[in-house]
């Protein structure tokens, strides 16, 4: 599953509930997201590192990044979350309307974990009835007052989030090399590594090919074959396991790539 880059304000509130363990999913996060498990645990695999959250955890995952999320049941139950999603143009108008500004750069970790109070827990706890109901039939004024609620709440809880929240500016030109290395099994279009890179699509190809010396699916390709096979000859993990894990969203494709590239296929790497 992939988000798009564009993003619509109709999209704000998301209600997760799974029996069985999801698919890995990956996204470009767009907006911030401020969340709360009810039921279950959530992997999120972000940066390189991988981080397990817990019914009960309440967390605020940043903008401008690629993640990849697993949502697991408890034994004989349900996954459950709420999410809201804060967009700019709502938090540039609060930003004007009670003149709140960043102080500086935000410097802290991009999934912040929150410790939860009486107010974000009955906070969670009316969003209830809004999951019910189709998002365009939810009025304006509300939808807008709740997204207000939710960013004075985030302030009350950790209070260096005003340095994330009121940040908008636009991802900055970074090293693209080492972004490519870090991020290259994330499944997402070629726009989203530009616009992540502070690059338009052009320069991203262009820059790229001067780097690496090859196309950018290219590229893609043959770093994630190299991960798969390093996986499962190495770490001795089947190749049903890795395809998503690496980047590819088919296992016969996977299969086909692998054994043109290896000469022999994934289940015959020992």
């Amino acid at each position: 599953m992939k988000e798009e880059l564009q993003d619509t304000t109709a999209s704000w509130l998301f209600y997760s509930c799974y029996t069985e363990k999801s698919r890995m999913s990956e996204s470009f996060v767009y907006e911030h997201s401020f969340t709360h498990i009810l039921e279950g645990s959530m992997s999120f695999y972000v940066a390189g590192t991988m981080r397990e959250f817990r019914a009960g955890d309440t967390l605020l995952v940043k903008r401008h990044q690629l993640a990849k999320a697993t949502k697991i049941p408890p034994e004989g139950g349900v996954y459950k979350s709420i999410s809201i999603r804060l967009h700019q143009d709502l938090l540039r108008n609060f930003s004007v309307e009670n003149g709140t500004r960043a102080d500086g750069p935000y410097k802290g970790e991009s999934i912040v974990l929150l410790q939860q109070d009486a107010f974000s827990k009955s906070f969670f706890q009316s969003l209830a009835p809004y999951t019910s109901l189709p998002q365009q039939d939810i009025d304006k004024s509300l939808r807008e007052l709740k997204v207000k609620e939710a960013i004075i709440l985030l302030m009350r809880l950790n209070k260096g989030l005003k340095d994330l929240l009121f940040d908008f500016g636009e991802p900055g030109k970074i090293d693209l090399a080492e972004f490519m290395n870090r991020n290259f099994a994330f499944n997402v279009e070629m726009k989203q590594f530009a616009y992540l890179t502070g690059r338009s699509l052009a320069t991203f190809k262009r820059d790229f090919e001067k780097i690496f010396h090859a196309s950018p699916g290219k590229w893609l390709q043959q770093r994630r074959l190299e991960q798969a096979y390093y996986l499962i000859k190495e770490k001795g993990r089947r190749p049903s396991d890795v395809y998503l894990e690496v980047g590819f969203e088919d296992l016969s494709h996977f299969s086909f790539a692998f054994k043109k590239e290896f000469g022999k296929a994934p289940s015959l790497v020992n």
